[in-house]
């Protein structure tokens, strides 16, 4: 009888011990996908907050920058949507429309550029969309063109859309910043003449 009443307490003790283990690997199963998510989350939201557009746009208008500096018409074209639509409002008051036009006509000008120096003041990204975003800033730019020194400055805002992984111009409008009276076009604006 002992050993009967024994054996009894035995299967009693083993059924409660793996009920317990299976609510205890329950209990693990669901703590582990909570915590799964949690992390998931957690990362995802790292990850948003590291991308950030507007160091990406900065670093083209930077690059666009450096490619004026160095009088550069690839590097500076390189910024630039390359298509018809893309639409530039010049300095003397023109639009240029069309990436092969503007990039014909930088070529231009720039094979008689020498010592250019580029400041741009204010420097102000504006993200608008996952996709398009628009950069404004006031420069001041010194230059020898064809020989003669020659200075300008003026305001100038760039629109840009997100194209596969790149940031590039689709719109320039750029404008001097004194009075209309006592605008003096450069004679390197003077020779951009493609209109559409």
């Amino acid at each position: 009888m002992q050993l009967r009443f024994f054996n009894y307490k035995l299967k009693f003790v083993y059924k409660l011990n793996f009920k317990g283990l299976i609510k205890m690997k329950k209990i693990a199963l669901v703590s582990f996908v909570i915590l799964t998510f949690c992390f998931a989350a957690f990362a995802q939201k790292k990850t948003i907050e590291k991308a950030d557009p507007s160091k990406d746009v900065k670093a083209a208008f930077d690059r666009l920058v450096e490619g004026i500096k160095e009088a550069n018409a690839e590097k500076v074209m390189s910024v630039y949507d390359n298509t018809d639509r893309t639409l530039f409002f010049n300095y003397n008051g023109t639009a240029t429309i069309g990436w092969k036009n503007m990039s014909d006509n930088r070529k231009d000008v720039y094979k008689n550029l020498a010592n250019v120096n580029l400041e741009p003041t204010g420097v102000r990204v504006e993200i608008l969309s996952p996709t398009a975003a628009y950069v404004s800033c006031k420069w001041k730019q010194t230059q020898e063109y064809k020989g003669d020194l020659e200075t300008s400055t003026g305001r100038m805002t760039l629109v840009f859309k997100k194209i596969g992984k790149d940031w590039k111009v689709v719109h320039l409008h750029t404008s001097p910043d004194v009075a209309p009276d006592k605008i003096v076009i450069p004679p390197s604006e003077k020779v951009i003449v493609k209109e559409n």
